[in-house]
């Protein structure tokens, strides 16, 4: 359930660059676009950690995605309405969080698959080593 927007990601991706074959967006609107790709991406990975944790909620994600994508795009455009360029600005924060979410997600997966080995390991030593009972003192 909790992979479902990745792979209409993927889906997305696929069908936009091998099926439709998408025209470039001109000039500035390729910038803010691209922005806005970043914001989408950062919190379809905060979500995924979100669901990881099991703290995933979806009104949480929807209204996450669409402030910040609507936040990304504006803050681009103000940058070229005062002439500085905050594409930039906007690009490193959200790469930023984008490593962060992907790295915790690393962590929780690499944690998840050590403790299954472990259980694992567990149950196969308590499952050829036979139990002996300790006979009781007679009193």
């Amino acid at each position: 359930m909790i992979l479902v927007p990745f792979f209409a990601l993927l889906l997305g991706a696929f069908l936009a660059i091998f099926v439709l074959k998408v025209p470039a967006v001109p000039g500035a609107y390729g910038q803010y676009l691209a922005v806005a790709s970043l914001a989408g991406l950062d919190t379809v990975f905060g979500g995924f950690r979100s669901g990881l944790e099991g703290k995933f909620n979806s009104l949480v994600f929807f209204t996450g995605f669409v402030s910040n994508t609507l936040i990304a795009f504006f803050l681009a455009w103000l940058g070229d309405k005062i002439y500085i360029n905050l594409t930039f600005a906007v690009a490193l924060v959200l790469g930023a969080r984008i490593f962060t979410n992907l790295s915790l997600i690393r962590r929780f997966a690499i944690t998840k698959i050590q403790d299954a080995l472990e259980r694992k390991r567990l149950k196969s030593l308590t499952q050829t080593q036979p139990v002996t009972a300790t006979p009781e003192p007679n009193l």
